[in-house]
């Protein structure tokens, strides 16, 4: 048998939280951090589309075992959109397809609109998104000209605010749950205002319980790893169970730590009594996800690799 090829870069554990800068995919930038923090394993927690800057965390080693939690997480987003052209992709890349006057909407008009896409909505995705279509990406589809059906999902808006209004052109503020296609709720605003309308910026600012403090932008860790090396970027790190803050935190006992580890659930007192939570060993040690069963038990639902 051959031998088992190690494993390539350091073993690097934790969180970054990137300001990814304008033009480049989310790929582009996970790979480019990667590249400089010379990492093993390395994953961001949901795209941006080129067009939009902001907010993307980043999980390194062990912490990509929790980045699915990140990717489930509400967001909110600055946008800005233009009203009166309608694009292929609902956004500035895209070609216009159609323009129809605007000048006539007005700040109020707006305003009376949002109401009507805040809560539960629903919301069909572009073509130009990730989303699967018989094992296809549609954005593949959509470029070769080929638009297929798809199914409305139900995403919710919990805030929507208008913050500012130089026609044609508005800017938003959006706290959305997972799902959403801020290009889609652009674009079906202008509809709804009978204009049609694109985003031209859209910026991230949150991230489940990440905000845009702490953030580091590419140039910084560029600058960084050039004159102190990949270990000097460690710093910008945030612990693995940052991301879960927002979670209440169970400790064990060396008995019940046992048994989480073998994938046992456990009967912790004072525990939550529904929901996610963080669990911590004896030794006060991260080991990963649980959830309050329905007869209270804390049973383990993402463990560390290394928990035990």
């Amino acid at each position: 048998m051959g031998r088992r090829r190690r494993p390539r870069g350091r073993n690097v554990t934790g969180i970054l939280l990137l300001d990814k800068p304008l033009g480049i995919t989310s790929n582009a930038a996970l790979q480019e951090v990667k590249h400089l923090f010379k990492a093993q394993k390395a994953g961001h927690t949901g795209s941006l589309d080129p067009l939009a800057t902001g907010l993307l965390p980043i999980c390194f080693g062990n912490a990509t075992k929790i980045s699915a939690f990140l990717l489930d997480a509400d967001k909110r987003y600055e946008v800005r959109v233009r009203l009166g052209e309608t694009t292929s992709t609902a956004d500035a890349e895209g070609e216009v397809i159609e323009t129809c006057p605007a000048e006539h909407i007005t700040r109020e008009d707006v305003q009376a609109v949002l109401a009507d896409f805040t809560g539960e909505i629903s919301q069909l995705p572009p073509m130009y998104s990730a989303v699967k279509h018989k094992g296809q990406r549609l954005y593949k589809l959509a470029r070769q000209g080929i638009e297929v059906e798809r199914e409305a999902r139900t995403i919710t808006i919990y805030d929507l605010q208008l913050l500012n209004f130089e026609a044609p052109e508005f800017d938003l503020l959006v706290h959305c749950s997972k799902g959403t296609y801020v290009r889609t709720l652009a674009e079906d605003i202008g509809k709804a205002l009978g204009v049609g309308a694109h985003v031209v910026a859209l910026h991230r600012t949150l991230v489940g319980p990440f905000e845009t403090e702490g953030m580091v932008s590419m140039e910084t860790l560029q600058q960084t790893a050039q004159e102190g090396g990949a270990h000097e970027l460690d710093k910008y790190l945030l612990p693995m169970d940052a991301g879960l803050d927002h979670w209440p935190a169970v400790h064990l006992g060396a008995d019940t730590s046992f048994y989480v580890k073998q994938g046992q659930p456990v009967q912790v007192p004072k525990a939550p009594t529904e929901g996610y939570v963080r669990i911590y060993d004896a030794d006060e040690k991260f080991i990963g996800v649980g959830e309050i069963d329905d007869d209270g038990r804390v049973a383990p639902r993402r463990l560390l690799a290394n928990s035990n």
